[in-house]
């Protein structure tokens, strides 16, 4: 019976592992999946001037090879991968770890934090471009099935997109469960086109030989460099790796890419190149040309799916960089909708659905073409890649203590092909680059300008504050009006009474019996197990400290953890319970802290911005909000 039962466990173990498999497929590898649409058609456009011979087509399928092995294989699955902030990846999560290993020195605190900023800008960036570049390659295969159509191009790329937005809001739940599988027939496909064309002309293998790569930069220097603007193209989608790591866990993510996703890639780039070597002429369009005419319309269907998939994959990476970058004070509190009972991921934040729509849709007006938008693609990719570079850098260095002989020599090699990858598409800002670029500035100034100008708003506020301990000693000689219930007054400031409760006390000459001053803590971890959430203090004389702590992957409920506060004489019910809230106005002035463009910027963020009341799930019939003017 217990043998029967070991291998039940067992088979069931297994049954699960090749279900995160497939799903770490569907989810992850879906943007680098697609990139075979147009990378070869992109490096033999003309515009790099890339030799369509023998030599030029073995020296760039070696480039893309190496890239393949180096960046994904080396850098991020076997590396990268082990960087993880207590199970969860990304860019916010991954600022947090350098941060917090960077406690000791100031400067290179700030100068993380600017470099996740950076990454995180770019990676909006990223999740614009990518539904836009993915959608308008596959859709142009159209066009090599019916004569005359390519001017419907845009507008049925348009319609799949604006479709794919619409329906963010109902949640990935059910279509979610198609990702996998069709990501899995798409790969295998991938790999299939590639046999079947390395079957035609089998000396494209020899790339596999570094050497060609090496060769096309020996004699092709001034391309060797510029093409990699090109090259980087098969490399879209890596930054997912580490980003949905927290959604499937290290393991199923690198298998996923050494049994699946690598082969695949290699053997569809191989075919391509091997169809180039026999017809020259097929560079317009390599990935469709590869399959038989009578594929054609099926591998459009599928390349489709393939892509909106891929889009959506960008799309969920976009919420959840979100959610954790206004749970670390970057980003101004959003109502963050749950699309999932069972999946705490899958969220819907619809302020940034609606601005990514946007974006994708004038990037499709603006570009019109696949090509045209692969010149903006690089710069936020390589830019995302250099960062990411940068902040594991400050990890191995001063969290994992790698010994330096060890570490500079492998940090050295990721700069230096990051290094290369981002100068190599820095003239695509000229060539349409600059939109990645600008959104990125724009983004970044932003995020800065929030959270420094909330810094200086706690600092004003404090300037005026009572100290708390003043204030109930103060009580305790002049008694005002106790009522009966609890009064919950949130603050970011523990040691201060809150603004909320001075007017109160001002104006309604009464307190109640309990008065409640809550904290919300933001942890630099992705999660706080529910025993560290609590900190209460009993000041005396009905007054109450209660700090929660919360994680940047965790969702505020108050009302909820409040339930659960470890204080007995506290009472928490929802009829006796009302929360206090102020809400500050802020007044630009000459005062020293910011720009005066950046506090008219922060006054006008500040004055939009959702507040408390949702983000903190309170009971919208016991919330009383009073205001306060504070300059900066």
């Amino acid at each position: 019976m217990v043998q029967a039962s070991s291998h039940a466990e067992s088979g069931q173990g297994a049954k699960r592992s090749l279900g995160l498999l497939i799903a770490a497929v569907g989810v992850v590898y879906g943007d680098i999946g697609t990139s075979p649409l147009y990378t070869l058609k992109e490096v033999f456009s003309g515009a790099y001037g890339v030799p369509l011979n023998h030599d030029g087509v073995l020296g760039i399928l070696s480039l893309i090879l190496w890239s393949l092995l180096w960046v994904v294989s080396f850098k991020y699955v076997m590396f990268i991968l082990r960087a993880d902030n207590q199970g969860e990846g990304g860019t916010m999560a991954l600022t947090a770890l350098a941060r917090r290993a960077a406690a000791p020195y100031p400067l290179l605190r700030k100068a993380i934090i600017a470099c996740g900023l950076i990454g995180a800008s770019l990676f909006y960036g990223d999740s614009m471009i990518t539904p836009a570049v993915s959608v308008l390659s596959a859709v142009e295969g159209m066009g090599l099935a019916f004569d005359g159509i390519d001017h419907w191009v845009v507008p049925i790329s348009l319609v799949v997109l604006v479709a794919l937005f619409v329906v963010q809001k109902h949640g990935t739940e059910k279509i979610g469960k198609l990702f996998g599988p069709v990501m899995v027939t798409w790969f295998v496909v991938l790999a299939a086109l590639g046999v079947h064309g390395i079957s035609q002309s089998p000396e494209v293998l020899k790339a596999f030989n570094p050497a060609w790569a090496v060769r096309f930069f020996v004699v092709h220097p001034g391309i060797g460099v510029a093409v990699l603007g090109a090259v980087v193209l098969a490399l879209t989608g890596a930054e997912a790796l580490y980003a949905d790591m927290g959604h499937f866990g290290r393991k199923p993510i690198a298998r996923a890419w050494f049994a699946l996703v690598l082969p695949a890639l290699v053997l569809n780039y191989f075919g391509q190149g091997a169809l180039l070597l026999q017809n020259p002429e097929a560079a317009r369009n390599p990935f469709y040309l590869l399959a038989p005419s009578w594929a054609l319309l099926p591998l459009v269907a599928l390349a489709t799916l393939a892509t909106v998939i891929a889009s959506q994959a960008v799309i969920s990476g976009a919420f959840s960089l979100t959610r954790q970058a206004i749970q670390l004070g970057y980003i101004p509190r959003m109502h963050i909708q749950h699309t999932s009972s069972d999946e705490q991921g899958q969220i819907y934040i619809s302020a940034v659905n609606w601005a990514l729509m946007v974006g994708v849709v004038l990037l499709v007006l603006g570009f019109e073409s696949s090509s045209a938008l692969a010149a903006a693609y690089g710069v936020a990719v390589t830019g995302t890649m250099l960062m990411t570079t940068l902040l594991v850098a400050v990890v191995m260095l001063l969290l994992w203590k790698w010994p330096p002989l060890l570490a500079v020599p492998i940090l050295l090699g990721f700069l230096l092909v990051d290094g290369l990858f981002f100068a190599a598409n820095l003239p695509k800002v000229l060539q349409g680059g600059a939109f990645p670029v600008l959104a990125a500035i724009v983004l970044f100034a932003l995020m800065s300008t929030w959270k420094r100008g909330k810094q200086i708003l706690v600092e004003r506020i404090d300037e005026a504050a009572l100290p708390l301990p003043i204030f109930i000693a103060s009580i305790g000689v002049q008694p005002p009006h106790r009522v009966e219930g609890t009064a919950v007054f949130l603050t970011a400031r523990p040691d201060a009474v809150p603004h909320a409760l001075l007017h109160n006390l001002l104006h309604n000459q009464v307190l109640h019996k309990q008065v409640v001053l809550l904290t919300v803590v933001s942890e630099d971890r992705p999660r706080v197990p529910v025993h560290e959430r609590f900190e209460v203090e009993d000041y005396g004389n009905g007054f109450f400290r209660v700090l929660l702590h919360y994680g940047f992957m965790d969702e505020p409920d108050v009302p909820l953890a409040l339930t659960l506060c470890p204080l007995q004489n506290l009472d928490f019910s929802p009829m006796r319970t009302t929360y206090f809230l102020s809400r500050e106005t802020v007044i630009a002035s000459r005062l020293e802290g910011m720009m005066r463009w950046r506090s008219n910027l922060f006054a006008f963020m500040l004055k939009n911005a959702n507040g408390n009341l949702r983000f903190f799930n309170l009971p919208l019939n016991r919330v009383i909000e009073l205001g306060t003017q504070v300059e900066i």
